[in-house]
């Protein structure tokens, strides 16, 4: 959560004082929502490595059974990009999703009551 918001959420958008103060004065209430956040962030930062390197392992495989060198460009060329773009669109999704139920939880706000508005 060090990043500037893409949206403008105004002054609601913003975690209460209360629990804002828990975590800028680094009590145990306020490590526990950090660690739950960090977590959450390494999660998804292991999944999109996870969808990255099982192609890289396996392209070479294929390769060496295609034995087409054009084929072998084509793909690394124009086949590989859209699959890097999609993780990252991925991965920045999920890590926005996960500062913002981050942002809810700190204010007290459940699922239920995050879906209801």
């Amino acid at each position: 959560m060090t990043g500037e918001p893409r949206t403008a959420h105004g002054a609601a958008g913003l975690p209460g004082p209360r629990t804002q103060g828990e975590i800028d004065e680094q009590t145990t209430l306020g490590a526990a929502y950090v660690r739950s956040l960090m977590r959450s962030q390494l999660r998804a930062a292991a999944a999109a490595f996870a969808f990255l390197a099982l192609p890289v392992a396996v392209l070479p495989l294929f390769f060496g059974a295609l034995r087409n060198a054009a084929v072998e460009w084509l793909v690394l060329g124009f086949g590989c990009y859209p699959f890097l773009v999609l993780i990252g669109w991925w991965y920045v999704r999920r890590a926005e999703r996960n500062e913002r139920d981050f942002a809810d939880l700190v204010r007290g706000r459940d699922a239920a009551d995050g879906a209801a508005q």
